[in-house]
């Protein structure tokens, strides 16, 4: 699976947008049938996004339904598990049980369809208190899921929060996703996506704190966003010749008996060559844009 640099919505009732989503650079689009789709055109839009997303595009290809405790989530699922949709994002996540009735579901169409067994990815949407409370089960339900995302605004609304531009008020719930995560082995979570459109300065200062605490990436509500959040996720090619250095000269070092050793000035021990490797394994798991059919 490659690393998710960034994931932008797109209202799955706006073709224009979503065409203009599908064929730019963001890393994966999801094409939105909740909050960003009006009631009215909820059931009118599920063929929308899978015909959409069955045309050829440059980016993975995602379709967030409507959340299980609604009465759009059955049909949604039934209309979107389909050949071309890489993956389901799941909002308002609470319980493990929610998360395996999704993969059940997605499971049996799957082989009703022919499709591969496990071939599209659920991404669960962690936006309210009960959920953030319940993330230990939620990160171990199903074998589906392989990373989590962080829905910021739903969750300063559930429990009051004044979302402020220097976002120190959400770092214990970014790095408790992290800490969960990890502990079950899942992929780094996708961190929230910044919600002011003409504040450059603000949005350089959310994607900071998503890339310091160790997301893999950013949601994102605008184009204008995507190559920000990308050059951020990306490493340079600095950290890439450093991370090289001393993965050369540490194996050079292992094979002659010594397991410490200075680097630049740095001292260099299993943990540091773990944290290299781990940059060069990123690194290649980065997309290069290509058309997908």
């Amino acid at each position: 699976m490659p690393v998710l640099r960034s994931m932008l919505f797109a209202p799955g009732n706006h073709a224009r947008r979503v065409e203009k989503a599908l064929s730019g650079d963001a890393d994966a689009v999801i094409l939105d049938l909740e909050d960003a789709c009006p009631v009215s055109e909820k059931a009118a839009t599920r063929p929308r996004v899978v015909e959409a997303l069955r045309r050829p595009r440059t980016t993975l290809g995602y379709v967030r339904i409507n959340a299980l405790s609604t009465e759009y989530a059955y049909g949604d699922l039934l209309a979107v598990v389909q050949a071309g949709v890489d993956g389901i994002m799941l909002p308002k996540v609470e319980r493990a049980h929610q998360l395996r009735t999704a993969d059940w579901l997605i499971t049996q169409l799957e082989r009703e369809r022919g499709l591969r067994p496990g071939c599209i990815d659920l991404l669960p949407l962690i936006e309210t208190g009960k959920g953030f409370a319940a993330l230990e089960e939620i990160t171990r339900a199903c074998s589906r899921v392989r990373r989590l995302a962080f829905g910021a605004g739903d969750l300063t609304t559930d429990l009051g929060i004044t979302w402020t531009t220097g976002e120190l008020e959400l770092v214990k719930f970014r790095s408790d996703l992290i800490l969960a995560s990890r502990a079950a082995d899942l992929e780094p979570s996708i961190d929230l996506a910044w919600i002011v459109l003409n504040e450059p300065k603000g949005l350089q200062q959310s994607i900071e704190w998503g890339r310091v605490l160790g997301f893999q990436g950013k949601l994102c509500i605008h184009p204008d966003h995507v190559w920000a959040i990308n050059a951020a996720f990306t490493p340079s090619e600095a950290q890439l010749a450093n991370a090289r250095r001393i993965v050369a000269a540490f194996e050079d070092a292992e094979q002659r008996g010594s397991a410490a050793i200075n680097v630049d000035g740095m001292m260099i021990d299993y943990p540091i060559v773990h944290q290299a490797r781990r940059l060069l394994d990123a690194a290649q798991r980065i997309r290069t844009p290509t058309t997908r059919s």
